[in-house]
């Protein structure tokens, strides 16, 4: 019988798909994350389907749309009878380990010490974390070790130091155990806020981006405030990714030394992206391709004289509820039925069978947060394999790029006549997303 693998998910929070140098944005350096993307898979085409962190996150563990886990919109309470992805691998032997942001209680903001009851700690075995907080120099976590309680108590550090300190901890004490013989594999998340805005980081980390040196994107408006304003915000959020990348390399570097990182597959993900004044707009709810764009890589888990490991690129389109799926099919276990999403672990494992490729992602808003810099209607849409993006609100058509031809979105073709076939087309197909996943939206009617 063949060991089974542990896997990590590195799980950040509004963090675009461009952000990582790997991906193309020369502003920031982050040698540790493009250091496992080359070496596993970068997903070039990932998404996060609903840009707004409580449904995102629901989607995330369950597998399943937000409209079907209770999470659909902000300050949501996750249906905690809802079967997640903790319950797969518990069911299999896994010990499951949960460090930082849930945000998936619907416990109102600004309460940074609520107490989420154990009951809705999404049925980790081991959870030390908190529901959400906005300020990680001033974190405090609360949870369970098995039976055991553990107290709120404030973290001594930046919250993506102290999260990596917790989970490096983890590490040696199954190492330790593995030693002893017992090799009980786990699936453990680390979910961090930032680089979510405050854009907040440690000064020396902030201090390599200073704002006179940030190189803006092409459709950032040539407006004189807006770009001070990005330009100050991107400081922080590029010294927040370079922490991050920081403490991923700690991490990796401490499974190279206990002898585990052969035995563990590593995910790299955010939720959704954030605007920075891309098309004038700011933070996420859009679907643009900076709020909907996120980086997923999978990684670890591939000795070089191993065969059966792929590594490269891949654009195929990934959306959040492929994320449980795949992680279950890279450990090779069984995948429950209630999770709709696409296993893309064929495309890392050689020996695992191919899924039959999507030919397009669902997009969604299902309620406004009505936060400042957010869009105020619901709206859906969807992105193609051969690069259209159709976009609506109820009854009324907002947006479509081709986001091949048109990749910074400058050139809203959704009422130029020579593309009525294709707003059809993208149309019906949308009406198909919506029926198939049980949404509840009156599209638009395209003759």
């Amino acid at each position: 019988m063949k060991k089974k693998k542990n896997i990590i998910w590195f799980f950040v929070d509004q963090l675009r798909r461009e952000a990582i140098s790997i991906n193309g944005d020369e502003n920031v350096s982050t040698p540790n994350i493009d250091n496992l993307a080359k070496q596993g898979v970068n997903f070039t085409n990932a998404v996060g389907g609903y840009p707004l962190c409580c449904p995102c996150r629901s989607a995330i563990l369950s597998g399943q749309y937000p409209q079907k886990t209770n999470v659909t919109g902000h300050e949501r309470q996750l249906d905690r009878r809802l079967p997640l992805i903790s319950d797969a691998f518990n069911s299999q032997g896994y010990d499951t380990i949960y460090f930082g942001k849930w945000h998936l209680e619907g416990i109102k903001e600004n309460q940074h010490k609520a107490i989420i009851p154990r009951e809705g700690r999404g049925h980790f075995k081991t959870f030390i974390g908190y529901e959400n907080n906005n300020s990680p120099f001033d974190v405090y976590v609360h949870g369970h070790r098995g039976k055991k309680e553990i107290p709120s108590i404030k973290l001594p550090e930046y919250e993506p130091i102290s999260l990596v300190n917790l989970a490096i901890q983890e590490v040696k004490t199954y190492s330790k155990r593995k030693q002893d013989g017992n090799e009980t594999p786990f699936f453990m998340v680390i979910s961090m806020q930032p680089p979510h805005d405050p854009y907040v980081a440690p000064a020396q980390n902030v201090a390599h981006y200073p704002p006179s040196k940030i190189q803006f994107k092409q459709n950032v408006p040539p407006y004189v405030s807006l770009r001070k304003s990005v330009a100050n915000d991107l400081s922080g959020y590029y010294g927040a990714i370079e922490s991050i990348d920081e403490q991923l390399g700690r991490l990796i570097e401490q499974l190279k030394s206990e002898d585990m990182l052969e035995d563990t597959h590593i995910l790299f993900f955010s939720d959704h992206g954030d605007m920075h004044g891309s098309h004038g707009q700011f933070r996420k709810t859009n679907p643009y391709e900076e709020a909907i764009g996120v980086p997923f890589i999978i990684g670890g888990a591939k000795p070089l004289s191993y065969e059966g490991y792929k590594s490269g690129s891949s654009d195929v389109l990934v959306n959040h509820v492929d994320i449980a799926k795949t992680s279950l099919g890279l450990c090779q276990l069984p995948i429950p039925n209630e999770m709709v999403g696409t296993d893309f672990s064929f495309l890392r494992l050689e020996e695992r069978p191919i899924s039959e490729p999507k030919d397009s992602v669902f997009l969604q808003s299902i309620i406004p947060t009505m936060h400042g810099s957010s869009v105020d209607k619901p709206w859906r849409g969807i992105v193609t394999d051969d690069g259209w993006k159709y976009i609506c609100f109820e009854s009324q058509e907002w947006l479509l790029f081709n986001l091949v031809n048109d990749p910074l979105e400058l050139t809203n073709l959704v009422h130029d006549s020579d593309y009525r076939d294709i707003r059809v087309k993208l149309n019906q197909r949308l009406v198909q997303w919506i029926q198939e996943t049980d949404d509840c939206f009156f599209v638009p009617k395209v003759v």
